[in-house]
This record gives C-alpha cells, structure tokens and sequence, in this order.
C-alpha cells in the first residue's frame, strides 16, 4: 500500500508576529509541529504550504500529489485566493480527504463545502475542555479512551451554523458549561472531510499525544477510498427504449 501524501496547510501569520503568543508556543509555526508529528506515523508522508508562499503553496502539482489535506487559518481567510479555494475543492469531490482544524472553520473551502456560514459562539477564558467520544466505534476514535481532556482551550459552542455531520465522534464540554459538535465527518461527492475543534493558537493543543491522534486517525479515514466509477451528464440508454 503506497504512504499517505499529506499537505498541512497553515496560515502561519500569528507564529511570525514576536510580540503575539504564537509565536513562542510554536515557533517555528503550528503546521510544522502537525507535519512533525505525522511524518513520525508509518505510512504518512507529510509536506507544509503556507498562505504566503506563491499560490499559498498549493500548486496544481501539490494539489495532485495530495491524498489529505489539514488546514488551519484564523486571521487572513479573506486573503486566499478564491481561485485556489476551487482547485481545492474540485480536489475534495475528486476524493482528497480535507481536515479542517479549530478557526478553519471560518476557512473558505470548508464554507463552500460546507454551504452554510459555520458560525458559532466562541470565548478564550483559559477553560478546561473535555472531548466526549460519541462514535466509538469510528476509525477517528481508534485507540482513545472514552474522553480526553485538554486543561486550555479556547470554547467553541453551540450553534454551529453547519449541515447535520453524516457521523458525529465528539462532542466537546466546556468548563463554563456550553457544548460543541467537536468532531463532524462528512462526504462531499468523493471527498472525505472532517472537522476537529481544538488548535488556538495560544495553546499547546498540537503538542498533545492524544490530539495529534485523532488528526492521525482522521488523515488515514479521509484518504481516498477506492470505489465505484462515478459517471455525470448525459448518458446512453444500455436497452433498447422501445417507440412508445
């Protein structure tokens, strides 16, 4: 079986600016520390892109030799490039698996995947976060115990303006008392796409053993699926249709 190709994708804004937490929390940036811990899983191959690189990094040749796709943003949605944002959404109905990570829920491909605005309520108060596993028998949820517990993390709750998950594995408790559908899974035509809550980028969530696992257990769901030809447009009739 041939490695899992891997693009995680970061924003890798707030980690550059030195007077901003990011930047001594993940030095180096956020999808550097998320490559890091893939490429030490067997049959995961991760590269990085970012938005400032020409293209944002995703050239038609990356996009290509994607399988999955992580992606993180928070401050600069606004600044990609909608014409990347379509290329990389033809890819997900093509079956390149997209993992969209905390503030990338306001990202633009998973809004146009997901056709709703995916608004939410939303605090930084230094809350403890405890994931609940709803779906255990879910590939996502493969090795975990039936919670786990972050000590910060910034609350996300509910509403969370998205269609109804085709399988929902976590729902998130917050210490001031709200509730989040923290892990969403969904298929856009031959696309597999998943959404996981926690990453602010204050917080050392993608340094957790347990956080990076599920992203690892997500990568390898996603990844495309063999499957059934998919055909679109006119098509011949295979019997004779008879004159009425």
């Amino acid at each position: 079986m041939s490695d899992i190709r891997v693009t995680v994708w970061g924003e890798f804004r707030h980690e550059k600016n030195a007077s901003h937490e990011a930047s001594r929390v993940y030095p180096d940036g956020m999808h550097t520390v998320i490559a890091k811990a893939l490429n030490e899983q067997p049959g995961i191959v991760a590269r990085t892109a970012t938005l400032d690189e020409p293209e944002h990094g995703l050239t038609d040749q990356v996009l290509a030799e994607t399988d999955v796709m992580t992606w993180w943003g928070h401050t600069a949605h606004g600044e990609v490039d909608d014409a990347i944002v379509e290329k990389v959404v033809r890819r997900v109905w093509e079956g390149m698996g997209f993992i969209a990570l905390h503030s990338a829920h306001f990202s633009k491909p998973f809004k146009r995947l997901m056709g709703t605005s995916c608004d939410l309520k939303w605090r930084e108060a230094d809350e403890k976060a405890r994931m609940w596993v709803v779906e255990p028998g879910h590939p996502i949820a493969n090795g975990l115990d039936h919670y786990f517990e972050l000590e910060r993390e910034e609350m996300y709750g509910e509403r969370f303006d998205i269609p109804a998950p085709d399988e929902l594995v976590f729902i998130t408790w917050f210490e001031g008392g709200e509730v989040f559908r923290s892990g969403c899974c969904w298929t856009r035509q031959k696309g597999r796409i998943f959404y996981f809550q926690p990453g602010h980028e204050t917080y050392p969530t993608y340094y957790d053993k347990t956080i990076m696992k599920v992203i690892t257990n997500a990568v390898r769901w996603a990844a495309p699926q063999e499957g059934a030809k998919q055909v679109y447009g006119h098509f011949p009739a295979l019997e004779e249709i008879k004159p009425k």
